[in-house]
């Protein structure tokens, strides 16, 4: 992005902050508070829903773990991160799909027909 675009960006969203009345430093302190929040949740699923580990289970919890998904998987700070420079590896002999429909691509069902 070029300056000239990035300072006319910077001047609208400050008209606009001016016309709702929202000062830099309440962004500030809203943009702490989600950090603090985001650093205190310890499970997160694929669609977004976090929970810190304390009080009641989320619905989504229940749903998982019912299913036969540990808890574990969710875990933010215990998911194992690939070597730098190298592939993650998937391993295919655990799955659960393996020879049904939901094995195979739309592509491979397509040119089947």
């Amino acid at each position: 992005m070029d300056e000239r675009k990035r300072e006319s960006i910077v001047a609208y969203l400050r008209r606009r902050m001016a016309d709702f009345g929202i000062k830099p430093e309440d962004v500030a302190t809203s943009i702490a508070a989600d950090q603090e929040r985001l650093r205190a949740v310890r499970y997160r699923d694929a669609a977004g829903h976090t929970w810190d580990g304390s009080g009641d289970t989320p619905q989504w919890v229940v749903q998982a773990t019912s299913a036969g998904q540990s808890l574990e998987h969710f875990a933010i700070s215990g998911a194992a991160q690939p070597e730098k420079g190298k592939r993650a590896t998937v391993d295919w002999r655990n799955d659960p799909f393996a020879g049904t429909r939901l094995a195979t691509s739309k592509a491979d069902r397509l040119s089947a027909a």
